[in-house]
């Protein structure tokens, strides 16, 4: 069952103005990345389901971190079906992120008060997934959809909607600005915050400081 309710999931989405999101096939690696993103003030964490037995794995980040990191929030992304979303719940999910939008995933979530951001690609996309009460929008893949100017001109005659991008943004300054200026609530970044060369030399300290330092653009970008 999640530890946390929608609208806190939301609320801090919102606040953190970054997801980060990997995969890692180890319970113990995965464990001591979370732990590295929190140290540098992540209150997120997206774990996607892109490997055998992910689930085994994630079950196991989500019971260390309850009692390790009470405070970071655990998802699950890389979901494309009710089912998978399911069994994820199940084992402690927090909420739900998927590549592309799904009614019978939003059905379940508004079901079990589970934040769903699913990935759309199109404005039309965009308003069915509103349509059936999806607040933030994962954009992706971001870069090749139309990177900031999308984001852009999608706000123009809608600037209601939520929008996350990912795929293409940058633990960068410039890139970062490209993306909030654009009007952005969040962004999701992966590959270029959890490093794979750090990880395989154990070097955890590195993306605590890269996640610090992320953060504090994020906060002087808004600001």
């Amino acid at each position: 069952m999640a530890r946390f309710d929608r609208l806190t999931v939301y609320n801090t989405v919102l606040e953190d103005g970054m997801v980060p999101l990997f995969f890692h096939p180890d319970a113990q690696t995965a464990s001591q990345i979370a732990g590295a993103l929190a140290a540098g003030g992540s209150h997120l964490l997206e774990f996607t389901n892109r490997g055998d037995f992910a689930i085994e794995v994630f079950s196991a980040l989500v019971k260390h971190a309850a009692q390790h990191l009470p405070d970071l929030i655990i998802g699950v992304g890389s979901v494309e079906d009710a089912p998978t979303a399911a069994l994820f719940i199940a084992h402690g999910a927090n909420f739900v992120v998927g590549p592309n939008f799904n009614p019978e995933i939003a059905r379940l979530c508004n079901r079990r008060k589970i934040a769903y951001m699913p990935g759309c690609g199109s404005v039309t996309e965009i308003a069915n997934a509103e349509e059936w009460g999806i607040e933030i929008i994962k954009v992706f893949p971001g870069k090749s959809v139309g990177g900031p100017d999308f984001i852009k001109n999608v706000l123009g005659p809608r600037p209601w909607s939520r929008l996350m991008p990912t795929g293409g943004v940058k633990a960068e300054e410039a890139n970062l600005r490209e993306w909030f200026d654009a009007g952005v609530v969040c962004v999701g970044m992966g590959s270029d915050l959890v490093r794979k060369a750090w990880i395989e030399s154990g070097n955890y300290e590195s993306i605590t400081g890269l996640t610090r330092t992320t953060l504090e653009m994020i906060r002087t970008i808004r600001r």
